[in-house]
């Protein structure tokens, strides 16, 4: 039986209330968050960083059409008697480890979509006064360390909100929260201001916050005085920026590598890289990226002799050694 890490940190919320609108038509009936990496779904992964940093106590801030979520933690006894019948062990054991026995899960329904600061506010009854994580599953990072795990230890050392930051393309501050820090070259540094998806031309840095928190419960008084900021939400930037002016506030650059799973092209990203990592399918898929590469390159060679020579597309990257 599987135990929790220990940790301060109990509990988790995933705001998993948005509609996903950059994947419809494949979201209009299905969440965001289930669609899979190559065979489990975004929120899974999201559950097993939480759970890998300790926390026990799971809280989804969910909206319409998100049933499917509660779901997938549910136990499914029709369709493991099916698997025990059919002797299919292996999936079998997958399908009973989705959730370990020691962590429960709370499903809020957020009333309207006023906002990442309003998710956040939504758990307040779930968290109590306890330190907690955020997790956003859009981003999927990868690394040695659970993420949260990493951010865990930043805060039982400094005793205060931690923010996972990453360096971003300047041209890109407008998608994001931004930080300046105090110390810019170190891993973790105390934030000095935040903002919300600034313009290039005045973002204080490209430090950008990507979906990954450690915050104190002091942070729910603060949302629940704000009124609507950026976009007409309720911002937990502007929560974190208030929170900022009565105690200390720290910025940790984490170690791994961050996809974009909001975006099209970030979850095709992780798709193929998770998909190259398999232990089943790994070594069978890379031999068909370089047989794909191979043929594509034969095509394009084939396309510049007919046009004597003339400009072609570039070439597909090579496919990453194992």
């Amino acid at each position: 039986m599987r135990t929790a890490p220990k940790s301060i940190i109990r509990t988790a919320v995933f705001p998993v209330a948005g509609r996903g609108t950059r994947f419809l038509p494949a979201t209009k009936a299905s969440p965001k968050e289930m669609l899979p990496v190559v065979d489990k779904p975004l929120i899974q992964y999201a559950v097993e960083e939480a759970l890998a940093a300790g926390a026990t106590r799971l809280v989804f801030i969910t909206g319409a059409a998100k049933r499917a979520i509660e779901d997938h933690f549910d136990s499914d006894q029709e369709l493991e008697q099916l698997l025990q019948r059919q002797g299919k062990s292996s999936l079998l054991n997958q399908i009973r480890s989705v959730l370990p026995s020691y962590a429960s899960c709370i499903y809020i329904r957020q009333p309207a979509p006023l906002g990442l600061g309003h998710a956040v506010l939504c758990a307040q009854p779930a968290v109590g006064s306890e330190p907690f994580f955020v997790h956003l599953a859009d981003d999927l990072i990868r690394s040695e360390v659970a993420c949260l795990k990493q951010m865990a230890d930043v805060y039982e050392a400094k005793r205060a909100s931690v923010l996972g930051v990453q360096s971003v393309p300047r041209a890109d501050t407008d998608k994001y929260g931004i930080v300046a820090v105090e110390a810019d070259k170190s891993a973790t540094s105390r934030v000095r201001s935040i903002v919300e998806k600034p313009k290039p031309a005045v973002a204080p840095s490209n430090l950008a916050v990507v979906g990954r928190y450690v915050l104190a419960p002091s942070i729910f008084e603060h949302l629940e005085k704000l009124g609507q900021g950026a976009g007409g939400e309720i911002q937990l930037t502007d929560g974190i920026a208030a929170l900022m002016r009565e105690e200390a506030v720290y910025a940790y650059r984490f170690a791994g590598t961050r996809y974009d799973c909001g975006s099209k092209l970030g979850y095709l990203q992780a798709t193929v890289e998770y998909a190259l990592g398999h232990p089943e399918l790994g070594k069978e898929f890379r031999r068909y990226l370089r047989d794909l590469q191979l043929k594509t390159a034969r095509s394009e060679g084939g396309a510049r002799h007919a046009n004597g020579g003339g400009a072609t597309r570039r070439t597909a990257p090579p496919v990453p050694s194992a």
